[in-house]
């Protein structure tokens, strides 16, 4: 696979939230929406467990489809949405702090690896909103920590 058809990048934030409360928030999937701007629509098809399907519908776009293909409670869960012969996968990770910084006690890392036509392009676009979408997740989880 030559280079224009691989792209990988990594996004993180601190926050002073648990573990179970970001855990929390990434179970609700049908509350995505409320904290990440990039999603109008979300529908999952059953249980949030390796092998479940989702649809998720960004403003003005068509809907993917996805599958959770790895969970691990607290600690992690990787998605994976075919666009044809293009695969993506973001891994959402949540880490302790081995050295806290103030209050922050978890690190929250959103890992995307884009293989296929047009990684190069289409996985820096996929991932343009991630800080944000870091920022607003660390936020309200924050919030229901206090």
């Amino acid at each position: 696979m030559s280079d224009e058809n691989i792209w990988q990048g990594e996004y993180a934030v601190a926050t002073s939230a648990t573990a179970e409360t970001i855990w929390s928030i990434f179970r609700d999937v049908p509350g995505w929406k409320i904290w990440n701007a990039g999603i109008e629509q979300i529908d999952i098809d059953g249980p949030f467990a390796a092998g479940t399907w989702f649809t998720m519908k960004p403003p003005g776009e068509e809907a993917l489809r996805s599958q959770l293909i790895e969970v691990r409670e607290n600690a992690c869960f990787i998605d994976e949405t075919r666009v044809g012969d293009l695969v993506i996968k973001v891994a959402h990770r949540i880490e302790p702090l081995v050295e806290p910084l103030g209050p922050a006690r978890t690190r929250v890392v959103y890992a995307v690896d884009a293989r296929g036509p047009q990684a190069s392009e289409i996985g820096p676009a996929v991932a343009s909103d991630l800080p944000e979408v870091l920022a607003s997740l660390a936020k309200l989880a924050e919030t229901r920590s206090a």
